[in-house]
């Protein structure tokens, strides 16, 4: 089943890229980007469709992984190797990851449950 979850992820992730965000710039009413990273282990280019909200200037991605208690693996890599590159419709942006503190943490999460209500399952 985790095989079909990655080829959906990565067909949506190459349709988004490929229309410039016209189609899959949202699902279930949330925005989405595309996050480019560096394997942590392979140095490979990574490319994952995210869910995304604006806190000023900040694209705030959600690194929840279903509920999970372990972290995806984009979310390492960005441990690893900051510097990313997010892609908004058709602009792509170089950026620099970091994890948000508690206080900030608390803030976003109610934020993106008032946005988003099936957040709260996780």
């Amino acid at each position: 089943m985790r095989w079909l979850f990655k080829l959906g992820r990565t067909v949506h992730a190459a349709i988004y890229r490929f229309s410039g965000g016209r189609v899959g710039a949202s699902i279930g009413g949330m925005a989405m980007l595309i996050l480019t990273t560096k394997g942590r282990r392979s140095g490979r280019v990574h490319r994952v469709p995210l869910g995304y909200m604006m806190e000023r200037d900040s694209y705030v991605v959600i690194a929840s992984y279903h509920g999970s208690r372990s972290h995806p693996a984009w979310y390492l890599n960005l441990l690893n190797e900051p510097k990313a590159i997010v892609q908004v419709n058709s602009v792509r942006i170089a950026v620099i990851a970091r994890t948000a503190d508690a206080e900030a943490r608390e803030r976003l999460w109610t934020c993106l449950i008032t946005m988003t209500p099936w957040y709260q399952r996780f």
